[in-house]
This record gives C-alpha cells, sequence and structure tokens, in this order.
C-alpha cells in the first residue's frame, strides 16, 4: 500500500514553487550521495539511533558514506527538507543501492537477513 500524496494539481503554483525552493541543496546533495555511493546514512548528531545504525555497519564491516545535518535543535528544517524528499519520517535514513531500506530497524532486519548484503551484490 502507497502513502497518499497530494497531487500536485492539487497545489497552487505559488506553493509548487515554495515547495521547490525549500533547501533544494540538501535534497540534491543526499540524492548525489545516494546515486553515487553504494551505502548512505543521513543522520544527525546526537542521536542514539543513529549512532546504533553506524555501529551496526562498522561491526558487520560494511564501508558507508555519512552525511549528518545537525542535532536535535539545529539544521531542522535542512533535515525536514530531507524527509520530504525520501518520505521517511525519522532518522537514520539508510539508502543502499539507491534504495531507502529505512532507518536502523530495517537495517538490523536486513543484516540479519541477508538481503542488505544481497542488494549490495545485485548490480
Amino acid at each position: 500500500m502507497t502513502r497518499p500524496l497530494l497531487s500536485e494539481i492539487a497545489v497552487s503554483p505559488q506553493a509548487l514553487s515554495a515547495m521547490s525552493a525549500f533547501h533544494p541543496h540538501m535534497v540534491q546533495e543526499v540524492s548525489a550521495a545516494v546515486a553515487k555511493d553504494a551505502i548512505v546514512v543521513v543522520g544527525m548528531a546526537q542521536n542514539p539511533v543513529v549512532k546504533r545504525a553506524r555501529r551496526n555497519l562498522d561491526a558487520a564491516g560494511l564501508s558507508y558514506t555519512y552525511l549528518e545535518y545537525g542535532s536535535y535543535v539545529s539544521q531542522w528544517k535542512q533535515r525536514l527538507a530531507v524527509k520530504l524528499w525520501s518520505g521517511w519520517p525519522t532518522f537514520p535514513q539508510v539508502f543502499v543501492r539507491g534504495t531507502l531500506i529505512g532507518g536502523n530497524q530495517e537495517l538490523e532486519g536486513a543484516l540479519l537477513d541477508g538481503s542488505l548484503r544481497q542488494r549490495l551484490a545485485d548490480k
């Protein structure tokens, strides 16, 4: 089941313009890393779940690109732009071979069931 999204035809041109101008450099930076690198973790400082995801990847011996944007009170608008782009509501956001697999819970599951390594092997 797909999450319902507001159709572009139901958004005014002014609102669409404001949406596209909402921290586009953040979206471009994350999008470029996701397109280029096999594993990308997008996170924030002081978040224990982000730290756990990184530890899980380190323990598995997997290299990854880590993009950190602020902490709980800083850069929240920039992080919001990334959330709006990906559709994922929390951090970390873990991408494997260009696909968002979810957060740390989904990462742990993919490490346990072997699907993360399978996704890395598929080119």
